[in-house]
């Protein structure tokens, strides 16, 4: 509600919704794609995929044939590292690539984790435990010079005050369409910049939410780089363009996007989409992805 309203009024006006805002910082965005694979062949031509897309940023996760346990093995570790190695050689030094342990490693293994993955220089860590473990992630963030980042899963200014205050993260990733809207994220935003920390919104949802995050993007001094789940194809009349890693800022009033009526037809049905059950394989627990 709170993005439409931004984008009704930015009509209106004829103005962008970043120049509401205050006016525009810069004339493109930033974006990351998404790569990996469960062996390093698989991901490195996955790395490789992503970069021919235009992309000169990726994220990958950790990768393993079942989910990772309180206390892992030398082998857990290799792998992962493996993986994110032939990711790296694959692409080249000049492309960035981050890594999300998405809240679902223990902090006994996402310590063993990140020591070992610090040669390699990762672009962030993201989630590398339960982000409302805020003392462990301040811990984490002490003991490597990697950058911590967190916050798909923290609401409002108030869940991020403590984030920063103990220095748990140094790169916020408040979702628009979850942390109060495009305004609430702009305070976020004005928070973190006191704390010399970055923003790349999280963002794994469709056009109209990333046509939402751009406009922030724009309008803020500290923006490091933004996540996507769809370009809009098939959903808008123009959608964005990754060229060399980013999208050029739209133009036109409001949220700068135009959805086709036609394109969107055949998918305004009865959603009958059900999350994915992830159970660990060797005992039965339910488990993160």
């Amino acid at each position: 509600m709170e993005q439409a309203l931004w984008d009704l009024t930015g009509k209106a006006a004829g103005l962008p919704v970043y120049k509401l805002l205050g006016g525009p910082l810069r004339d493109r965005i930033r974006v990351y794609g998404g790569a990996g694979g469960y062996t390093p062949e698989e991901a490195a031509k996955s790395a490789v995929a992503c970069v021919q897309k235009g992309y000169t940023a990726l994220k990958t996760g950790v990768y393993f044939q079942r989910p990772a346990r309180i206390i892992e093995s030398p082998a857990f570790v290799e792998q992962v590292v493996n993986i994110f190695t032939a990711m790296s050689e694959a692409v080249g030094k000049e492309i960035n690539i981050a890594i999300d342990f998405h809240g679902a490693i223990s902090p006994q293994t996402a310590a063993l984790l990140i020591k070992a993955l610090e040669p390699y220089q990762p672009m962030f860590v993201e989630e590398p435990v339960q982000c409302q473990n805020v003392d462990v992630l301040a811990d984490l963030a002490r003991k490597t010079h990697i950058p911590i980042a967190a916050g798909e899963r923290i609401f409002t200014k108030w869940g991020f005050r403590e984030l920063l205050e103990k220095r748990a993260v140094s790169i916020l990733q408040p979702d628009l369409s979850h942390a109060g809207g495009i305004f609430e994220c702009r305070l976020i935003a004005g928070m973190a910049e006191s704390y010399y920390a970055g923003i790349a919104p999280h963002c794994p949802l469709g056009p109209i939410a990333l046509a939402s995050c751009l406009q922030l993007d724009a309008s803020i001094p500290n923006f490091l780089a933004q996540e996507q789940g769809s370009l809009g194809v098939g959903y808008l009349k123009n959608p964005f363009v990754v060229e060399k890693g980013y999208i050029e800022l739209p133009k036109d009033p409001g949220l700068g996007i135009e959805l086709d009526e036609e394109a969107l037809a055949d998918k305004i049905t009865a959603d009958d989409w059900i999350n994915p059950q992830a159970y660990d394989p060797e005992d039965g627990s339910v488990t993160d992805w």
